[in-house]
């Protein structure tokens, strides 16, 4: 059932009294050589793939390597399904080098396979720079960086908020951000500069702690008072070697009572809590399910947002996290209908 995206409650004056937001990466090049290395890498290991398809015995296990559950159970294939059977088996390497295999024997034992055929593949890996070599063992390579950047650059989010942001970005002048939960932090994942000449220390692929940003704090408005309470915890735990010169962090009552009335206006608020002279207001962004999936702000220094101006831009910033989330399949809850008895 969708959730109503409420309008604002409380002034910036009643939320001080009673609570910042992050970044762009270019199309990376090296996007148009990767179905060449991918091809290199299906070549090298043929022949491992070919002798496998040879053997008549089917092959089907489900790997679990030390406690882990790897998604490379393996189909029974005919020679003609040879070089699919490879491409799987270098992408089960890959998956169990991102949970934490890092020698020959483990990714073996991953996939079922010879210590000789599990050599090739790897070699073809590391070759294509999908993996890389260290001493102890493999990691995942700078290749896959690269596809990394790429895929954030093609997730739908940030394509269907892309033009918002640059919105929002013309109308205030300031910094803008998008982000999405990472567990108890908040992930940027896309961020336009201001053009005030102001520069702030967040980035695209930069994590801060849920509770000690605005745009992180947004993402935690349909969350229960415990839930709060947690990622607080979590958060001045994160940031215990951090130095707050002023230190304008709230205590945990003034926080909860703060969240309360963000939960009931739809917004929040970053009142230097996370970076010094910083504020920022935030709402959430929501899909066709009506959870909240992201949050976007707008960030600026002390002398640029006053709490007046922090109150102006709660609905400005709602327009445009609410048009964000219909183009994701949101859409406002009806107001109920009261029968009058006759």
């Amino acid at each position: 059932m969708n959730k109503a995206m409420p309008t604002p409650a409380a002034s910036a004056t009643e939320a001080a009294q009673g609570s910042n937001g992050g970044p762009n990466s270019a199309a990376n090049p090296a996007l148009n050589s990767a179905p060449r290395e991918a091809s290199a890498v299906t070549a090298n290991v043929a022949a491992s793939a070919s002798a496998t398809a040879r053997a008549s015995r089917p092959v089907a296990r489900a790997a679990t390597v030390d406690g882990l559950g790897l998604p490379v159970t393996l189909l029974e294939i005919t020679p003609q399904q040879a070089g699919t059977q490879t491409l799987l088996r270098g992408l089960a390497i890959l998956e169990a080098a991102a949970a934490g295999v890092r020698d020959l024997r483990s990714f073996g034992a991953a996939l079922g396979t010879t210590r000789s055929t599990t050599h090739r593949l790897v070699s073809s890996l590391v070759q294509a720079r999908y993996l890389r070599q260290v001493q102890g063992g493999y990691l995942l390579g700078p290749k896959l960086i690269e596809l990394g950047t790429i895929a954030l650059e093609q997730m739908p989010l940030t394509a269907v908020a892309r033009a918002h942001l640059e919105s929002l970005a013309g109308q205030t002048l300031d910094t803008i951000h998008l982000g999405v939960r990472d567990g108890d932090d908040v992930l940027y994942i896309d961020k336009i500069p201001g053009t005030r000449g102001l520069e702030m220390r967040s980035r695209v692929g930069h994590r801060m702690p849920l509770a000690s940003t605005g745009i992180g704090k947004a993402m935690m408005l349909d969350l229960a008072p415990d839930a709060w309470q947690s990622l607080f915890d979590a958060s001045r735990r994160a940031l215990a070697g951090v130095s707050f010169k002023p230190d304008n962090r709230p205590d945990a009552p003034t926080f909860l009572q703060r969240m309360t009335n963000y939960a009931a206006g739809g917004y929040t608020f970053d009142l230097e809590e996370n970076e010094a002279a910083i504020r920022c207001v935030a709402a959430p962004v929501r899909d066709a399910s009506g959870a909240i999936v992201a949050a976007l702000s707008v960030a600026s220094t002390i002398p640029y947002m006053p709490l007046e101006r922090m109150d102006e831009l709660i609905p400005v910033v709602q327009r445009e996290a609410r048009a964000i989330s219909e183009e994701l399949g949101w859409r406002a809850p009806r107001p109920a209908t009261r029968r009058i008895k006759r």
